[in-house]
């Protein structure tokens, strides 16, 4: 792992979240030959990002492909590419492109081994940043998190923390389904702590398994990628008063880990969701669906509520924006509301 870009704090090895994909991505590439990836300036020009950074004078152009600026033709390369065999990764600049190319990631990718009676899979990864970033406005700054985990044949995975991201990003790559894989823009440069179990090569997360990020017993947050962090300052912030917030991460959106967010909902009787995205048939629409609908619901002591971004196409100016979506306050009114505090 001396390959892995970090720097020590306190003793302590900490990674951004773009080198822990850069990382996931060089490992999985030096693993299995089939891999390789593709999009609009992954190669040359080391990913608008920077996130495939080193590695096409690594792999070379045969493994590190730049594409035309066309979504629907280079997404339709990779499908047809994981169809005979090979293991593509395709990212997208951003995935508000990924609408030019949905149907060959729902109609190709999602429906083909259902369709071909389980004869054909489709081992592909679609990845880049999700969700609103800073300052681009309506059509660059949705959440398709609730789109894709919509589409049986898809896992949708939303990574928050490096090491998430790391052990993720490299389950998606050997996983024999198509993977929509949700990163976001602004945590790109965020450094966390990695631990010398999660540099191991050898590291995996499991897809569909939720991680509790910070133990508590008064009220359950579920969240997912950006938000944890406000959620956890949320938590900090009530937990000066006297009230303690399980966090939890769901990590993935489809399959979604529906037994860690009960099993939370029956210690803390308690249950606010945050999410970046619209309201309306939302993440948190359907976790209040299934807490409805499952054995947790007779555990909760008050209506589960919903902290979403706004139901408007995403303002340009800053102070509409900063309103458009959850703020820590927000998180903060929340839980106060259904605590009745």
């Amino acid at each position: 792992m001396a390959s892995l870009r970090c720097f020590l704090r306190s003793g302590k090895v900490f990674v951004t979240v773009r080198d822990a994909l850069n990382q996931a991505m060089d490992e999985e590439l030096e693993r299995d030959e089939r891999v390789f990836l593709l999009g609009e300036e992954v190669a040359q020009y080391d990913g608008a990002y920077k996130v495939s950074r080193g590695l096409w004078k690594k792999y070379g152009d045969k493994r590190i492909i730049d594409t035309p600026i066309t979504e629907m033709g280079f997404a339709g390369i990779a499908v047809g590419a994981a169809m005979a065999g090979l293991r593509p990764i395709c990212e997208f600049m951003t995935f508000n492109f990924s609408m030019q190319a949905i149907d060959q990631v729902i109609n190709s990718a999602a429906k083909t081994y259902y369709m071909s009676a389980g004869l054909q899979s489709v081992p592909i990864v679609f990845r880049g940043p999700n969700g609103s970033s800073a300052g681009v406005a309506a059509q660059h700054s949705q959440c398709f998190a609730a789109w894709y985990g919509h589409c049986p044949g898809l896992k949708v995975v939303s990574p928050w923390s490096a090491e998430d991201a790391r052990g993720l990003l490299k389950s998606a790559i050997r996983d024999d389904n198509p993977v929509v894989f949700l990163e976001n823009e602004l945590m790109y440069g965020v450094p966390f702590e990695m631990s010398e179990e999660v540099q191991s090569k050898d590291f995996l997360i499991p897809i569909g398994k939720a991680k509790i990020e910070r133990q508590g017993n008064h009220i359950t947050l579920v969240s997912h990628s950006r938000m944890i962090s406000l959620c956890l300052d949320a938590a900090a912030v009530l937990a000066k008063e006297g009230i303690e917030c399980e966090v939890i991460n769901m990590r993935t959106i489809r399959p979604l880990d529906a037994e860690a967010i009960e099993t939370s909902i029956m210690k803390t009787n308690h249950l606010v969701t945050v999410e970046g995205g619209w309201p309306q048939f939302g993440i948190g629409a359907e976790i209040l669906a299934r807490i409805m609908e499952g054995p947790a619901f007779n555990y909760l002591d008050a209506p589960a509520v919903r902290v979403t971004g706004v139901d408007i196409p995403m303002p340009y100016a800053k102070n509409l924006e900063d309103n458009s979506i959850p703020q820590i306050k927000d998180i903060i009114f929340s839980v106060k509301k259904t605590l009745n505090v």
